[in-house]
C-alpha cells in the first residue's frame, strides 16, 4: 500500500458518507458508451506521466475502445465511488484500495470478476502473486485486477551500523539479533528502530507480520473469533514492550512520517517499510534492505490495491485494457519508471527486467518477499476495520507503555469477538 502523493495505508472504511451530485468530470462514463470508458485513477507525480503515457498508446491503438483517466485522490475513491452509484454516474473502472472491496461487495455496480477471470486463458490468473490474487477474492469470488503489491521489508542505515561496530543484518536474522542490535544503535538521541504508532492501519499491519513471524493468527479460521490472545500474539506484544518501554530504543512516530527524516539524517537505525519509502531516501545515505527477522518464520504483510470494475455497459472495453494493463510486458515498463514492486512472477523472466533490477536494487528483497515470505493476509470480511481500530489501540497502550502485553491482548479479544459476533 504505496504511501506518498496521497497513497495512505491508513484509509480504511470506518464509515462512509453516502454524498450525492458528483461534478460529472468524476462521473463521466457512467452511463458507459462501451467504445469509451472512465478510468479513475490516484496517480501523481511520475506514476501519473507515465499511466498517462501508457493510456495514450492504448487509445492510439484502439480507437474503437478508448480510455478517459480521471484524476481521483486515492483516499476518498472509496467515498466517491460509493456516491456515484447514487448519482448514477459510477466509472468504468476505478482504482482502489484492498481495503476498499468489502465495503463494494454486494453492490449491484461492482463487478463480480470470476467469470471473465476463468474464461480468459491469457489472464493468467496464476502468474499474479499469491497476496494479490487473495486479496481479491471475497467469499470465493474475484472483484479486482492487481493494480499494485508491496510489503514491508527491514531497512537499515549502514553509515549507523559502522559506528555502532554492528555487522549488517541477514536473511536469517533473529528477533534477538534485531532487538540487541536497536539498543547497541540507540542513545544520545538516536534510536534503532522508528515504529508508527498513532493507533491506525499503519500501527496494525506491522504488529500483524510480528504476529504471524511468531506463527501466530489474527483470527480463527472461520473469521468467527480473535485468535491473536495466543502465545504468539503474547510474544509480539511482549517485544514491542521490551523494545519500547524498557529498552527505549524505538522512536514512536506520530503518523507524520518523521521516521523517514530521522532516518535521512542518521538518528534511526532501522525501519519496517516498503519500496515506496526508498525513493525517499537521501542520496548520500548508504543504505541496505533485508527480510524481517524471525522468530519463527520470516513472514510479512502485503498490502495490494486493485482495478475494479462498475459500469456493466463498458465491460467489454474495460476489461481488454486492463487486461492489456496488467500482462507482464506493459506493467513491467510500468514498473521500471515508477519504481512499483512486479505485479506477476513471469515479469521477472522477461529481458527487461535486468535492467529495472539496476534501477531499482533495493526492491529485490521485496520481489522475493512476494513468493518467500508472503504467506499470509488480513481477512477479507466488512469487520476487518473496526478490528483494526481495536487492535491499532491496543498496540499503542503497550508501545507508550500504558498496557501490559497480556491485559491489552485480552481486551482487544473480548472487543473483537463482540464485533464478530455482531454486538
Amino acid at each position: 500500500m504505496r504511501q506518498p502523493s496521497g497513497r495512505r495505508i491508513t484509509a480504511l472504511v470506518t464509515g462512509v458518507a453516502l454524498v450525492a451530485g458528483l461534478s460529472s468530470a468524476c462521473g463521466s462514463g457512467g452511463g458507459g458508451d462501451a467504445k469509451k470508458i472512465t478510468f479513475w485513477h490516484g496517480y501523481t507525480d511520475v506514476q501519473a506521466e507515465t499511466i498517462t503515457r501508457l493510456v495514450g498508446e492504448w487509445n492510439g491503438a484502439h480507437p474503437d475502445q478508448k480510455v478517459e483517466p480521471v484524476f481521483s485522490n486515492n483516499d476518498n475513491t472509496l467515498q466517491k465511488t460509493l456516491a456515484s452509484f447514487v448519482s448514477g454516474k459510477a466509472p468504468s473502472v476505478a482504482y482502489q484500495y484492498g481495503s476498499s472491496i468489502t465495503a463494494l461487495t454486494g453492490r449491484h455496480q461492482t463487478q463480480d470478476l470470476t467469470s471473465l477471470v476463468k474464461g480468459s486463458p491469457d489472464i493468467a490468473w496464476n502468474d499474479f502473486f499469491p497476496a494479490a490474487r487473495e486479496g481479491a477474492t471475497v467469499d470465493g469470488k474475484i472483484y479486482g485486477l492487481p493494480a499494485l503489491v508491496d510489503n514491508l521489508g527491514l531497512v537499515y542505515n549502514k553509515k549507523m551500523f559502522d559506528a555502532a561496530g554492528l555487522k549488517y543484518p541477514t536473511p536469517d536474522w533473529t528477533w534477538d539479533d534485531f532487538r540487541n542490535a536497536a539498543k547497541k544503535l540507540s542513545g544520545n538521541d538516536k534510536y534503532g528502530w522508528a515504529y508508527v504508532n498513532d493507533g491506525t492501519e499503519d500501527t496494525v499491519w506491522r504488529f500483524l507480520a510480528l504476529l504471524w513471524q511468531a506463527g501466530g493468527d489474527l483470527l480463527d479460521s472461520a473469521n468467527k473469533k480473535a485468535a491473536f490472545d495466543s502465545p504468539a500474539g503474547r510474544q509480539a506484544m511482549q517485544l514491542l514492550h521490551d523494545m519500547a518501554v524498557t529498552d527505549k530504543s524505538v522512536y514512536l512516530d506520530t503518523g507524520d512520517q518523521q521516521y523517514l527524516n530521522l532516518f535521512n539524517s542518521g538518528r534511526v537505525g532501522m525501519l519496517w517499510t516498503g519500496p515506496w519509502d526508498l525513493g525517499q531516501i537521501n542520496k548520500d545515505v548508504s543504505y541496505g534492505v533485508q527480510y524481517l527477522p524471525a522468530k519463527v518464520t520470516h513472514a510479512t504483510i502485503s498490502g495490494p490495491d486493485y482495478y475494479m470494475l462498475f459500469d456493466k455497459k463498458a465491460t467489454k472495453t474495460a476489461w481488454a485494457f486492463l487486461k492489456w494493463l496488467t500482462s507482464p510486458e506493459i506493467h513491467l515498463r510500468y514498473a521500471t519508471q515508477t519504481g512499483d514492486l512486479p505485479l506477476r512472477a513471469s515479469e521477472e523472466k522477461l529481458p527487461a527486467y535486468k535492467d529495472y533490477l539496476a534501477k531499482y536494487p533495493g526492491n529485490k528483497v521485496f520481489i522475493d518477499n512476494l513468493s518467500k515470505n508472503v504467506t499470509k493476509a488480513r481477512p477479507n470480511i466488512k469487520q476487518y476495520p473496526q478490528i483494526s481500530q481495536v487492535l491499532g489501540t491496543a498496540v499503542q497502550a503497550v508501545l507508550l507503555g500504558k498496557k501490559q502485553p497480556q491485559a491489552a491482548l485480552a481486551d482487544a479479544a473480548k472487543q473483537v469477538d463482540d464485533i464478530l459476533a455482531g454486538s
